[in-house]
């Protein structure tokens, strides 16, 4: 394991940290849940943390059994180049992302999970629908299992690094949290101003996302071609 590896996953895991669904159901329950909102909050972001680490985790079985037997050809120059045409793909497609209207900004506010009760049994609910509903877009985190994958690492190695990455993804919510605790009301207009932000942003956080994916995975394939 080097320091290049370290980095690139490390900078995913940021990359990772702007998903819109999670702050945008975090800004929520920080606007509207007072009373037990450190349990439901924690609840929120533990259960959506575990299921990416589970999904990510079966991944890394999946394909260490298969890298048993076809260890070599993820270094082969078709294997890279194949890394290399995804990656400049991606990159390719965060130029032609759809931009939101301003008039769809409140619309995809109303659109994010919301919990249908305040008992710790929604949270979880809610957790479970969040991770459902990015996991199939969580570039960064399938990009950062593909590179742990064809760096070879051994289970004491990936499994801390998977546990620090989803640590990371749900840092910002945490930091959000600790802001309302310590300046309470002071933060309402503040995350009021971040949730219609999110809103408009998000199709522009998805560009970001697949250009810095697309280059890290071109990156990393230059070596074999």
């Amino acid at each position: 394991m080097n320091i290049e590896l370290l980095l690139s996953v490390g900078g995913l895991a940021l990359l990772d940290t702007l998903s819109p669904a999670t702050i945008g159901v975090t800004v929520y329950l920080l606007l509207t849940e007072t009373k037990g909102l450190a349990s439901r909050l924690l609840i929120y972001l533990l259960t959506v943390a575990g299921f990416y680490f589970s999904v990510g985790v079966m991944l890394m079985l999946g394909m260490g059994v298969l890298l048993e037997s076809v260890a070599a050809l993820f270094q082969s120059r078709v294997v890279s180049w194949v890394i290399f045409l995804i990656g400049a793909g991606l990159f390719i497609a965060s130029f032609y992302t759809p931009q939101k209207r301003k008039s769809t900004a409140s619309k995809s506010i109303t659109e994010l999970p919301r919990p249908r009760s305040k008992s710790r049994l929604s949270m979880v609910a809610l957790g479970f629908t969040t991770a459902l509903v990015e996991v199939g877009t969580a570039f960064p985190y399938f990009a950062a299992i593909g590179l742990m994958t064809t760096a070879d690492l051994t289970p004491y190695q990936w499994l801390p690094m998977m546990a620090g990455y989803n640590f990371v993804m749900v840092l910002p919510s945490l930091i959000l949290f600790m802001l309302v605790l310590l300046f309470g009301r002071m933060m309402q207009k503040s995350l009021e101003r971040l949730q219609v932000r999110i809103a408009k942003q998000s199709s522009s956080v998805l560009s970001w996302v697949l250009c810095i994916v697309g280059l890290i995975l071109i990156i990393n394939s230059l070596d074999y071609l």
